[in-house]
């Protein structure tokens, strides 16, 4: 009977290592991913600052040049022509 008790505690134990083995697994690929996606948030807030940067570059080239106003989200429509 003795056997048979320690070989139960033998593979409680197992159990328990298997399961903090795959704990500590789990929580490396969750750290990975976390700091994966803040990496992602830094590069679009960096492209996001350039996109402006080369906004008010081009805006500030197109008043030197006298260019009219830039597109303004604004969308006019013409009317569509009758086929008659």
């Amino acid at each position: 009977m003795s056997k048979k008790i320690e070989r139960i505690k033998a593979k409680k134990q197992q159990t328990r290592d298997n399961h903090q083995e795959c704990h500590h697994k789990w929580q490396a690929r969750i750290q990975a991913a976390e700091d994966t996606i803040q990496e992602q948030h830094l590069i679009i807030e960096a492209l996001v600052e350039e996109k402006a940067s080369v906004l008010q570059t081009i805006q500030g080239l197109q008043e030197y040049n006298g260019a009219p106003a830039p597109f303004n989200d604004e969308w006019e429509e013409e009317p569509e022509e009758d086929p008659e």
